[in-house]
């Protein structure tokens, strides 16, 4: 298959598409990438791409086309104009780029914003080619619940956007079952409404890794990691009120891994607060880094705020988190804690309960390590079992195939 995939983020941004773009092209697809230039989560164009941007112009064989974008910098005014700034560029300059280049299905990644649906759209058109759109985020309600659109109007409006968009794709993947009947609100076609999760990322085996320099070992104690964006769907004031709870107690240390817009704030609360010692925050590294620091982990923390759109979500670290065998800590409602709680994987409570978290961290510190060592195992056994790598490529795979099908049985 000849595969155009539209996502505003790409390597070496980290985010799934990267190791679907790899499987597709070990598959021996031809797959090209429209996407725009590297700055998530920190705002800022990373370094390393303005020096040489030649050098991100392929992953893994694959051709990445890249459109100018204005970065996320800070603030919300700012980060609409990125969105816009990426529509607007994909839809001109990205309609020159791929001039020459045929398409047998186009495939959109929209962890947020959807708006990368739009110029999908006009590409399907252009092209005479299916698209399948994967929602990882719903709009327009995670806009109301991060509180970054609060007027009945414009969130009217923007609804009124993704109908559009979902009416014009062939096939429309909600990463949660919750999502399902949210996406149905918006699709007039029920039918083209599909199931699929995200797959548990092999590479997070800890199988001979060392572990980070970054953090320092530790022979005893009790250490939860928090890897991943660091904005505020994750509720970092919740977590922080945990840490300040927990404060007293020298066994226990928190490393938070990652960056994004509440970083800056983190990092000065911390201060704030007297936790700087006890908490640490090595900042971003790369996918391939991240087992270095889950091998510090006595546990994994997975965080959302308390909000009807996060219940539904299925947060992507929850996969990886189970497949490593490190038991889970979650303050989270909904699909992701019944996850948790259904695998036997770790200990969860509600959403903002930061009194609930460190009751939880307290429990699972004071249990004997083979019974953590037993609920890391039951991660691995059910992310093999619901969230296969294998297994998920398979069925994507085929969603592609039966999309091609779709499109050409109505030419």
């Amino acid at each position: 298959m000849q595969i155009l995939v539209i996502s505003q983020y790409f390597w070496p941004e980290n985010f799934r598409i990267n190791d679907l773009v790899e499987e597709w092209m070990r598959r021996g697809h031809q797959v090209t990438v429209l996407t725009g230039m590297p700055n998530y989560p920190g705002g800022k164009l990373f370094d390393e791409y303005k020096e040489n941007p030649r050098s991100f112009a392929r992953y893994e064989g694959a051709e990445v086309l890249r459109v100018p974008i204005l970065p996320r910098s800070s603030g919300s005014v700012r980060l609409i104009l990125n969105y816009l700034s990426f529509v607007l560029s994909a839809a001109i300059c990205g309609t020159w780029l791929l001039r020459k280049k045929n398409a047998d299905v186009i495939f959109v990644f929209e962890p947020s914003p959807v708006t990368v649906g739009l110029p999908a759209v006009w590409f399907g058109k252009i092209k005479k080619a299916p698209v399948v759109f994967w929602a990882l985020d719903l709009w327009p309600e995670t806009l109301a619940a991060v509180g970054v659109v609060r007027s009945p109007r414009v969130l009217g409006w923007i609804g009124h956007m993704v109908r559009f968009i979902y009416n014009r794709c062939t096939l429309v993947l909600g990463q949660s079952r919750s999502f399902l009947d949210s996406i149905a609100r918006y699709c007039d076609d029920k039918t083209k409404i599909r199931y699929f999760p995200s797959w548990a990322e092999e590479v997070f085996s800890l199988d001979k890794i060392s572990p980070a320099p970054e953090v320092p070992e530790r022979s005893s104690g009790f250490t939860v990691v928090f890897a991943g964006n660091i904005g505020d769907a994750q509720d970092m004031p919740a977590l922080l009120d945990a840490v300040e709870q927990l404060k007293d107690n020298a066994d226990i240390r928190w490393v938070i891994v990652g960056d994004g817009r509440k970083f800056s704030w983190l990092q000065s609360e911390l201060v704030k607060r007297g936790l700087e010692k006890i908490v640490l925050l090595p900042g971003r590294f790369p996918l391939e880094r991240m087992p270095s620091f889950y091998a510090h982990a006595d546990a994994m923390l997975v965080t959302l705020k308390r909000d009807p759109v996060f219940s539904m979500t299925i947060p992507g670290k929850v996969q990886s988190y189970l497949m490593a065998g490190i038991p889970l800590l979650g303050m989270l409602d909904g699909e992701g804690a019944a996850i948790i709680n259904d695998a036997k994987a770790g200990l969860t409570c509600k959403a903002g309960d930061s009194a609930g978290l460190a009751r939880a961290v307290l429990e699972l510190a004071s249990m004997p390590p083979s019974e953590r060592r037993k609920l890391g195992l039951n991660g691995i056994q059910y992310a093999q079992e619901q969230f296969g790598r294998a297994q998920s490529m398979d069925r994507l795979e085929g969603l592609l195939i039966e999309s091609i099908n779709i499109c050409n049985a109505k030419s």
